[in-house]
């Protein structure tokens, strides 16, 4: 297929990867319908998801959709080691690697035509090489915007690899459904449906102050410009990350004040254990919640001095749970996220010194090495004892 000069950003994307993984290490799942989850489906083969079974799923509601297939609970190591290996193949592939999550990313192949071939080329090669090193399938579409080589792998799943030229690309665009534009969800695909607005090409035929007046300012202009595929942005390699968050959803039964605080309690040791590891020190500790009518709020705290020590996080944390809790028992809780951002080199910050005797630093440190020895549940507070505390998602390297 010949490519025309201007299509040259890669977006490499895994086909249901963990239960790819899942089907890669146990030949016996091969064929056959695969669910990854426990009281939700955190990833289904293609094989279940011709049968209805989605993400986030209830298992109950999976299991009734696709009684045969294979439930296996999530392997969160052997995800993380599969997706080092893949981004290895990304950096053989091309310097220019814009990670997404641990299973997608952007790659810029600009200016490799001599040595690696054309754009088309080299995304044959790219997928040839991870089903051959790591034993995955994964799609690739190829295009001049990001947007677009985004839209394109998504077309080409599972298992697919399409390149969309520069001169053809409005008429790949516009015939699809409006779900396709990046942002549309299903509130807002429901409001264009509602005024009969079902393709890209049918939102590109409204002036943008009509979107605007439809969907909001900000969401209005960004959907005018995809549908008409205007995304300037380009590949960026290797940024690292603004911030550092867990969540964990609470499910929609009634949650007691000591379980807030004892899921809390866990979120805020996976995400310094997280920051630590990374080298990283943040300021502002965020704090989202999300109620059993699905609304939401978040609530904010910046420190005057930048950290990574688990104690002063949590005493942060809490205080923004105390000034949330009269809503949450008005309105009941389904999810709570904390995240820390404002993030530091912390190798490169000058440490407070420690006045009251002991060093938190120290403590931290001490615990972050027996977890790393002996796993993460050798020593556990407390209040964490015999508690579920949620499965802890890999993460890109930072």
């Amino acid at each position: 297929m010949f490519v025309q000069q201007g299509a040259s950003i890669l977006h490499a994307d895994l086909d249901a990867f963990f239960a790819a993984v899942e089907q890669r290490d146990d030949p016996r799942l091969r064929g056959r319908p695969v669910i990854v989850g426990g009281g939700v489906v955190l990833a289904a083969s293609y094989e279940a998801k011709a049968r209805g079974v989605e993400t986030p799923m209830g298992l109950r509601l999976a299991r009734r959709l696709c009684p045969d297939a294979v439930v296996v609970r999530p392997r969160m190591s052997a995800y993380s080691e599969a997706s080092k290996a893949v981004y290895r193949v990304f950096d053989d592939t091309t310097p220019a690697v814009e990670g997404l999550s641990i299973d997608e990313a952007f790659l810029d192949v600009r200016g490799l035509e001599r040595l690696s071939g054309t754009p088309t080329e080299i995304a044959t090669q790219l997928r040839r090489d991870v089903r051959e090193r790591v034993g995955l399938p994964i799609t690739v579409g190829i295009a001049r915007t990001k947007f677009l080589a985004k839209v394109a792998s998504g077309v080409a799943k599972p298992d697919g690899l399409l390149a969309v030229p520069p001169d053809g690309e409005l008429a790949f665009l516009h015939p699809l459904p409006v779900e396709r534009l990046w942002g549309v969800g299903h509130v807002t695909a429901r409001r264009l449906h509602d005024v009969g607005i079902a393709t890209v090409g049918q939102v590109a035929q409204l002036p943008e102050e009509t979107l605007v007046s439809l969907l909001g300012r900000a969401s209005g202009r960004h959907l005018h410009a995809l549908a008409h595929n205007r995304d300037p942005r380009p590949v960026q390699a290797r940024r690292r990350r603004g911030s550092i968050g867990s969540q964990r959803a609470l499910g929609r039964s009634p949650t007691s004040s000591a379980e807030v605080d004892a899921t809390l309690v866990a979120l805020v040791e996976r995400v310094t254990r997280r920051m630590r590891a990374a080298g990283r020190v943040g300021r502002t500790v965020v704090l989202r919640l999300r109620f059993d009518d699905f609304s939401r709020a978040t609530r904010s705290h910046t420190l005057p001095v930048a950290t990574a020590n688990t104690e002063a996080i949590l005493e942060t944390a809490r205080l923004l749970l105390a000034a949330a809790t009269p809503i949450i028992e008005l309105r009941g809780i389904t999810l709570i996220g904390l995240a820390v951002g404002n993030l530091d080199d912390g190798r490169s910050l000058q440490l407070m010194l420690p006045l009251g005797g002991h060093s938190g630093e120290d403590l931290d440190a001490a615990l972050d090495e027996v977890r790393r020895r002996f796993g993460s549940t050798a020593i556990l507070r407390a209040v964490l004892v015999g508690r579920n505390q949620g499965l802890s998602m890999p993460l890109l390297p930072d």
